[in-house]
């Protein structure tokens, strides 16, 4: 037993000759060949969109609302979310090589699950946001004020962080004595624990109340804030008010649809016998939701499109110029 707890210190101190496998798609060359492509353009697709709304967020006085101000921070939580795994992803579709430092690995797992968190919590706000301007329409000035969006936002973010923080430091304790393959195109926290050759039933326990608080918790109050929404829009007189109602809550609903949508169908899906399904399902959830994202927003979105439409014939008439 004295061996033992001398090997389990040595490799939580020897983090530097740790190496880790990713594993991804290394049976099939010609599928990471492909997946290259369409990863690359999703991500600039990612960058491009995001990086615009963010923008013209920015620059727009028509769009300094509280829910363009969460939406802009949404857009900048999907550029970190997809930056911190998707240029290490492409350089492995092209590599032989597809180690990743205990160091690296260890990054990308805590930024990608600060994210992570952090959106789940982000929706919850934007949900609130909407019940505020369509339930409480009068107060809604008063009670979302810049004060307070900026406090919602940094408690998204806070959270999102102590949470990542919290089991990435449980996780960099576990010794790891093994061949250290993770079964991923990335270094996700479930899969990182589970290659330790120790106890992990602590850190299964922190990431399963990090589920309930960070999934299932703003899944329920996103659910309370739309019943409360869709109770008070079924009452207006007005078809029009209706149809305003309707459509300034369709982005964020579609958005919460397709985000807990996809993490509820990896979870409680069977396992695949092919494991490789289920990988790319993983990783298409992690760039397709943040691509689309801009795109649901802006369409049919007037003020958008009109702030859109501002710079480009503002920059047009200065290159003019």
């Amino acid at each position: 037993s004295e061996n033992y707890s001398d090997d389990k210190m040595s490799n939580m101190t020897n983090w530097t000759e740790i190496e880790f496998i990713l594993q991804g798609l290394s049976e099939y060359p010609k599928v990471e060949k492909l997946l290259f492509v369409m990863c690359l353009m999703m991500y600039l697709v990612i960058l491009l969109g995001n990086s615009t709304l963010i923008i013209l967020i920015l620059l727009d006085s028509r769009l300094h609302t509280p829910m363009y101000f969460f939406l802009g921070n949404l857009s900048l939580l999907d550029i970190c979310y997809t930056s911190s795994f998707t240029p290490s992803v492409l350089i492995h579709f092209l590599s032989k090589k597809k180690t990743i430092s205990f160091t690296r690995c260890v990054v990308q797992m805590s930024v990608s699950y600060t994210m992570a968190c952090t959106e789940c919590v982000l929706l919850a706000v934007m949900a609130y946001d909407r019940y505020m301007a369509i339930c409480n329409p009068l107060r809604y000035p008063i009670i979302m004020s810049k004060a307070l969006c900026i406090q919602m936002a940094a408690l998204s973010w806070g959270m999102g962080f102590l949470n990542s923080l919290t089991e990435t430091i449980l996780a960099i304790q576990l010794p790891f004595c093994g061949k250290n393959v993770i079964n991923h195109f990335v270094c996700e926290i479930m899969a990182f624990v589970k290659l330790a050759c120790a106890d992990i039933s602590l850190n299964e326990i922190a990431i399963m109340l990090g589920n309930v608080i960070f999934l299932y918790i703003p899944l329920l109050l996103i659910c309370i804030s739309y019943i409360f929404i869709l109770s008070t829009v079924l009452k207006m007189n007005s078809a029009e008010g209706r149809k305003k109602a309707f459509s300034t809550c369709s982005a964020h609903l579609t958005v919460v649809t397709m985000f807990y949508g996809t993490i509820l169908f990896i979870y409680m899906k069977p396992k695949s016998k092919d494991s490789a399904i289920d990988k790319l399902i993983a990783l298409f959830y992690g760039v397709v939701t943040p691509m689309l994202n801009p795109i649901i927003y802006s369409l049919r979105n007037t003020e958008v499109l009109g702030a859109l439409r501002k710079l480009m014939s503002r920059h047009w008439f200065w290159r003019k110029g």
